[in-house]
This record gives structure tokens, sequence and C-alpha cells, in this order.
């Protein structure tokens, strides 16, 4: 089948991405691993960051970014965030999306870490993921030029004799006429994918995020960029040891509305550590957390919001309310215990201010890009508004370079490569206790070193199998990287190095060569 552009992906990015190439009179072929719906996107809890209020500016929006990402943002790419943000609201308010609005009217805003305003809409109170994610998903089937393909796991990028792209290979899982290996021609591609999270046992992500755009990339030779900088989300609702996959996160809006951590003697601990206290940015809230832990040998902190009361539970945490009732936990009266979990990659597949990858006709947006507007440690509440950015810019990108069709010479595939299911739990574990918030030299290596001897024997062509390959590629490259930054930045933290260090205030890029060597390098912000 054949588009004149490809986009995977349904979370807020791939969505507005077919849209926004719908509107410069591109057709559109969209992939996605599940069902349209079921995007990374519609887990979003807090809300969408952005400077709508009178006593906020872009500008202002752009410093508390730029502080959260600790020396490693692209100036040029926030600023492209925090100006064109705005409006990108704005314009998913008229495509049908429903913000909370207060009793005058205005958008209602609030607060997260690491923000100085209240510049945080939201909608359904907690709901706001799903509310962007309908709205968009609605545009998207109201459009017949968009032509969708679910339950579709892309494997690998079909490229000309000059290494532009022309498409991707897919495995459509299930029954039906298209069950099996397919192909989707078009000379441009959009990677929206989602991040790795299910490289880590104890994570907020969807069982889909496996990392199969940011792994296909790499093996079609485009740069990938700061993996290491995997962000914890600081308080993930804790469900006991031996809790695996997604588990249910505490939106920092909860402590946006005045709710406080307490150590598991229900002692405050957060006040001394940072000017904004509960509020300060993820990384320093999921370290200091980290820190009470080990310092008090518990497994978990709390999370008091019983101050808010039963009617601010019920209008603005309706979800959360309904998620902690389940498990036995109600936080109108009761403490909430939480922890740290993956949640976020700010790294991915390295990208200019449009989303152009370094493979021609290959773009990337959302979490499976690093546009360079996160650095160290993403502030609270970016990611949707990244997503919508860029999309919009991919769009023009691909209307103005105008990609050409060409002849397939090859496809960029895993060439046998797959690691069996059996050992994906195992992977998770060492990855949880080795390369989780708490990273040291010795660590990193027992999981490089774990990473490089599995044995691959039953390996099989299955989507299963395939998804381990991805998730392996991509935790052998986040290892490498977190060795090779030895200092503690954002969301990387290293006991053996505790401070940050002027010579890591680089990227750390890598592509495969020639060879299918997987290739790092220090790369000057400026470069």
């Amino acid at each position: 089948m054949a588009a004149d552009s490809i986009v995977i992906g349904s979370g807020v990015a791939g969505l507005s991405a077919a849209l926004h190439l719908r509107e410069q009179g591109l057709r559109v072929l969209l992939l996605t691993k599940a069902q349209i719906d079921e995007g990374s996107t519609r887990w979003a809890q807090g809300g969408i960051a952005a400077a709508l209020s009178s006593d906020d500016s872009p500008s202002d929006h752009r410093d508390d970014t730029l502080t959260a990402g600790v020396g490693l943002c692209n100036p040029e790419a926030v600023n492209v965030l925090v100006t064109e943000g705005p409006q990108a609201v704005r314009d998913l308010i008229t495509l049908g999306a429903n913000f909370d609005r207060e009793p005058s009217g205005e958008i209602s805003l609030t607060r997260e870490g690491g923000h100085h305003r209240n510049r945080i809409a939201h909608a359904g109170g907690d709901a706001t993921g799903a509310e962007i994610s309908r709205a968009l998903v609605a545009a998207v089937l109201n459009d017949p030029d968009i032509e969708i393909i679910e339950n579709a796991l892309v494997l690998d990028l079909l490229t000309a004799s000059d290494g532009s792209a022309q498409g991707v290979t897919f495995h459509v899982m299930g029954s039906g006429q298209r069950n099996g290996i397919g192909a989707g021609l078009a000379p441009s591609v959009v990677l929206t994918t989602g991040g790795f999270g299910q490289v880590f046992g104890q994570t907020t992500n969807p069982y889909v995020s496996t990392g199969d755009g940011i792994a296909l990339a790499l093996r079609a030779g485009a740069k990938v960029a700061d993996l290491e900088f995997v962000q914890f989300h600081p308080t993930v609702l804790w469900l006991g040891p031996l809790a695996k996959g997604q588990q249910p996160l505490v939106s920092e809006a909860v402590r946006g509305e005045g709710a406080r951590l307490l150590d598991i003697n229900h002692e405050p601990f957060m006040a001394d550590l940072h000017e904004l206290g509960d509020l300060a940015p993820r990384d320093v809230v999921a370290k200091a957390i980290m820190r009470t832990m080990r310092e008090t040998n518990s497994e978990h902190v709390w999370l008091d919001g019983r101050m808010l009361g039963a009617d601010t539970w019920v209008q603005r945490f309706p979800t959360i309310l309904a998620s902690c009732r389940q498990r036995g936990i109600d936080p109108v009266i009761d403490l909430i215990p939480v922890s740290p979990a993956q949640h976020y990659v700010s790294g991915g597949v390295l990208t200019d201010l449009m989303g152009r990858s370094s493979v021609p006709g290959l773009y990337a947006a959302g979490e499976s890009a690093c546009t360079g507007v996160h650095g160290a440690n993403r502030l609270a509440s970016n990611s949707l508004l990244e997503g919508l950015v860029f999309a919009k810019r991919i769009a023009q990108a691909i209307a103005l370079d105008k990609p050409q069709v060409q002849p397939i010479a090859e496809v960029t595939g895993h060439g046998g490569y797959v690691v069996p299911h059996r050992l994906r739990r195992e992977m998770q574990s060492v990855m949880d206790r080795n390369v989780g918030v708490l990273r040291t030299e010795e660590s990193l290596t027992y999981a490089s070193h774990w990473l490089e001897h599995i044995d691959p024997s039953g390996a099989r062509e299955c989507t299963e199998d395939w998804e381990s390959a991805n998730m392996h590629t991509l935790a052998s490259v986040l290892t490498h990287h977190a060795l090779m930054r030895e200092e503690t930045r954002g969301s990387h933290w290293r006991e053996d190095y505790p401070e940050s260090d002027p010579r890591f205030a680089v990227r750390l890029v890598s592509h495969r060569n020639a060879d299918g060597e997987i290739v790092t390098e220090m790369v000057g912000l400026n470069s």
C-alpha cells in the first residue's frame, strides 16, 4: 500500500502529525501498535503546560524548562516550544478538546513540579490525556484520506540507494485479511511510537511501550541521543515489592493542589531541600524520595492529600481517587504509599527543529524524539505540548522537503536479530536493580555484562521476540550512555559521581555504523 507519508503511532504527536499532513494535502497511512485510542497520551493525568494566563509568559515558561533541563536543553528548541505552545493548545480547543474552566469561563490552570506559574491546563480533572486523545482520534477517524491500520508492529525501514526512507515493513497482529507481514510505501516516515518504559519492570508506561520506533531508527543508521536521561516519576502508587508492569501514577498536580510528601514516620522532608519544596522538579523529588527510603529503610514514602478534602478529590482527581480506592486506599482519609517508577525518556531519535532525523525522509516527534527541549530532565507537562508543536513542524518540513519516491534498495532490518520473550522479565529486573534511579559503575557494569551475554536460543520471528529485541537494543545503549556519563545531572544520578561535571555538558549520541556496531560520541550542544 502506498501513501505520501506514513505516521507510526497514535499518541498526541502521531495523531497531530496525521492531521497536519492532511492540511498539506498529503495522503496519510497511520500505523498503530494497538487500537487507535490506546496510545500513551490517554494515560497523561496532569495536563499540558503553556503560557495561557495574563500573569504568565513564554519567557517564564522557557526559564522553568531550562532550569529543569540542567544545562542540556537546546535553547532554540525550548523557544519554539514555549512560543508556539499556546496556539497549539488553542488549536486543540478548536478541534473540540474540552478543558476544565473557571466559573468566569477562563481555562482552569494549576501548577506542577518545577513551574513557578499556574500554567497546567487540564481536562476532566485528571483525565487530560484521555480528552486530548478523544478529540484527536475523532478528527482522524473523520478524515477519509487517512488510512488506519491497527495492531501493527512496525519492524524496519525501507530505503532507497541513497539511504533515504521509502516506507516500512510491519507485522499485523491478530486475525483478519491483513494478518502477517506487510509493507507501507511512502517517501516520508514519521516516528511517534513513544518511549521504551517496558525496558523496566516498574513503569507507568503501557504494555506497547517497547521502543520499536527508536530501535528501528537506530538500525536504519539514524542518530539517537540522551537515552541515559530516564525520568522516574516520583509519586507512583506503591503496590508492593513484587509489582511488575504498568503502575498507576499519582499526578504531580496533587502536590500542586497542596498535598505533601512524608517519610515512613510521617515527617515532611522536602521543605529544606529545594525552594519549591514538594513542587521541586521531578529529578529532585525522585532523588529525595530514594534517599529518604534508604535512610529510613523503607520501601515507600507517604503522600498526604487529606487536606484537599473530598470535593477536590472527586472533582479534580477522579481517576486517581478511583485507582486508589480500587486498591483499598481512600486518599480522602488515608495516606497514599508512593515510590518512584520509570515514567519518561527525555532522549530518542535526534532531530532538528523541524523534526528531521539524520536519515533523509525519516522524522520523529514526541517521546520517541530528542528535540533538545527536555535536556537532562523533562519539566512536568511539557511532553504533550512538545508532541503538538513538533508534529505540526514535521508536516511543514515534509511539505517543504518534498521527499521523492525512489526504488527500494534494501530493508534496514533486524538481520535475524531476535531476543526470546522468556528473557524479558529477567531483563526488566536487571534494569530495575542496576539502571534505575540509583546508578553506580558497579551496577551499570553488571547490567552491561548481562545484556552482552544473553542466551538467544529459542528466539523466533514473532511479535514478542521482536519487541524483546528492541528492548534489548535500547537497554544496551541506555546502559552504555549511563556508564559513559560520569556525573549526576538531571534524571541521571550516579552515586559514585554525585556532582555535575562541566565536561559532560554535552550530548551522548549513538548510531550504528556500516559494520553494524553501535558507536557513541560526545557532541557539543551547538553541533
